[in-house]
């Protein structure tokens, strides 16, 4: 049978769907530019939930920083070309409001960013450092901070998440967090995960046999911290429904990833956003783009056959190596869909340093495109590739956005700049 190709006309073409190319749809979309997007979303799940702006900077003792504006003015003067160095802070604080805001409409309530970093449990029992989190966490830093008599629970069977290994970690820092193990109802088998209890937990009654489970080992625990299952979707319902019926305030702490928060996102991407008017070409990869001079063609296939996108603009939020925005070759680091240049060590020998946990990092994790200040890649003689082509995410080069503790700030911040600069494109000021 013959499959006939479908072409979409669109004003952005978003290519990319970890978290850069969801905050530039969102951005998109709330100025009522039409878009169509691809990717893959798979990266989303492996995220914590947590929105990290600046939690580290080079030189630091490993304790973090506490203020991330302050860090960032330290940033413009030691990293210039840093991509959050090259944005006004009051942009940084605006991308955040913004994209914060929109998924709180959608039913995922963030905590609105404040100036300071917050303390936040991982699933190790260490800190991190981040900007925000979300609403179904938010007691867990607020306990933490006052050192609370807090339990912590998790559940027989359940892999990557220690109540013991929290709370051997932190009690030195936290005396009065405890641990306790649970058989999660009606669920026999040997190892469950995350996802399973969560969606587990949308159902009223099994919300009303865990309370009761919980209730048993509580003693004189003010607060109760469990791992991240307070449901896929409305997970703020999920709460606080939960917490009534166990009469103290509770919280999520994320589990290794795959991560139900990461979940969350994904599926409120797929989901939510197509209802808003995203046009979502999901799972696929970009096999092809033709740089016209008034038009960018985007050509990929699914399981109906050809797909051609012809687009005034486009975003590229295709990431680094894990979602193959990057590639790298015995001979160099390539970005292979538009064969831009990647600023990279000189030679692979200059990839990585002799010790993995060497605290300066590595220089592999620097590499990137470079961009103008309108967030357009440029080639290698420095200019503009084409007018309607921008770069977001942690494609762009001069970060180590792992060690810097920032990839959400990087993300939605050029997201924003980008989308900023699509809009400009797109409508330009009358002569």
């Amino acid at each position: 049978m013959k499959q006939h190709a479908r072409t979409i006309d669109t004003d952005l073409a978003i290519i990319g769907s970890g978290l850069a190319g969801v905050a530039a749809s969102i951005f998109s979309l709330r100025r009522n530019i039409t878009t169509a997007q691809t990717g893959n979303t798979g990266a989303l799940a492996y995220t914590t939930g947590y929105l990290d702006l600046l939690g580290s900077l080079k030189g630091d003792t490993g304790t973090g920083i506490s203020d991330p504006w302050r860090g960032l003015r330290r940033l413009r003067e030691t990293e210039p070309f840093h991509p959050l160095a090259r944005i006004a802070e009051d942009d940084i604080r605006a991308s955040f409001v913004e994209f914060i805001t929109y998924l709180s409409e959608c039913g995922i309530t963030y905590g609105q960013p404040g100036d300071k970093n917050l303390d936040a449990l991982t699933p190790a029992g260490t800190l991190k450092k981040t900007l925000s989190v979300p609403a179904t966490m938010q007691a867990g830093v607020d306990a933490f901070a006052r050192k609370a008599q807090c339990t912590v629970i998790d559940f027989k069977g359940l892999k990557g998440f220690s109540s013991r290994q929290i709370v051997a970690n932190l009690k030195t820092d936290w005396p009065q967090l405890r641990s306790e193990r649970i058989t999660f109802p009606d669920i026999e088998q040997g190892e469950i995960y995350p996802e399973v209890l969560a969606r587990a937990l949308e159902v009223p009654a099994n919300r009303a046999k865990l309370a009761d489970a919980v209730k048993v080992v509580l003693a004189e625990a003010e607060v109760v911290g469990m791992p991240a299952i307070f449901g896929i979707h409305e997970p703020d319902k999920v709460m606080a429904d939960l917490q009534d019926r166990i009469g103290r305030p509770i919280f999520e702490i994320p589990t290794m990833p795959p991560s139900v928060p990461g979940i969350r996102l994904r599926e409120l991407f797929e989901q939510v956003l197509p209802q808003k008017g995203l046009t979502l070409i999901p799972q696929q990869k970009v096999l092809s783009v033709d740089l016209q001079p008034k038009m960018i063609q985007l050509d990929l296939k699914d399981n109906y056959g050809p797909i051609h996108i012809n687009s005034r603009a486009v975003i590229l939020a295709s990431g680094r190596f894990i979602s193959g925005g990057l590639e790298a070759h015995m001979d160099g680091i390539i970005e292979p869909l538009l064969g831009l240049p990647v600023t990279q060590p000189a030679s692979r020998e200059l990839w990585y340093r002799q010790q993995y946990m060497d605290k300066r990092g590595h220089g592999i994790h620097r590499t990137g495109i470079e961009v103008d200040e309108q967030f357009r890649p440029l080639d290698r003689e420095g200019k503009v590739v084409h007018h309607g082509l921008f770069g977001a995410g942690i494609l762009l080069g001069h970060q180590d956005w792992i060690r810097g503790r920032c990839g959400a700030g990087i993300a939605i911040a050029t997201a924003y700049k980008a989308v900023q600069a699509v809009l400009s494109f797109l409508q330009p000021p009358p002569a």
